[in-house]
């Protein structure tokens, strides 16, 4: 994988910056919803390996959660891996506030507000995840320890199905 010499997103500065190896993917973004199912199927991915962002609140706090695009978010776990006892889903508009991304275009790098992110542990089942670059239409490929380290993620088991 190579790295980029002009970042085209601030997510993908921010793996600039941190000196990660990566290589970007530009699809056709689908019309619908189900953005990360849509990117895993124009790319041809294993939906287990592409893994879309959330915004959740914990106890009130933002918190950015990586899940693979095959399962959902479990919110009783992420509240249990951040230590909170109740997390719930951030309302969109507070979500493309906090990040300056479009949903169905938010990275776990590069957000307007820095956030903590937790990453579901099934990444490391793979040699390379895919995750929004920071757009609609446009993924990364990267490592999965080089996805933990440059977010400073917890890793925990955060995903259902």
């Amino acid at each position: 994988m190579a790295r980029r010499a002009a970042a085209a997103t601030p997510a993908l500065a921010a793996l600039d910056d941190a000196g990660v190896a990566y290589t970007t993917h530009p699809y056709t973004a689908p019309g619908t919803r189900a953005y990360g199912t849509g990117a895993a199927e124009a790319l041809g991915l294993d939906p287990r390996r592409v893994f879309k962002t959330l915004v959740a609140e914990v106890d009130g706090t933002p918190v950015l959660a990586m899940v693979p695009v095959a399962g959902t978010l479990d919110l009783k776990a992420l509240a249990a891996a951040r230590g909170g006892k109740r997390a719930v889903m951030a309302d969109p508009a507070v979500a493309q506030r906090l990040t300056g991304s479009v949903v169905g275009g938010i990275a776990p790098l590069g957000s307007r507000q820095p956030l903590d992110v937790v990453v579901d542990l099934s990444v490391a089942d793979h040699a390379t995840v895919f995750c929004s670059a920071g757009r609609r239409g446009l993924q990364v490929e990267l490592a999965p320890d080089d996805l933990v380290a440059a977010t400073g993620g917890d890793l925990a088991e955060i995903s259902s199905g």
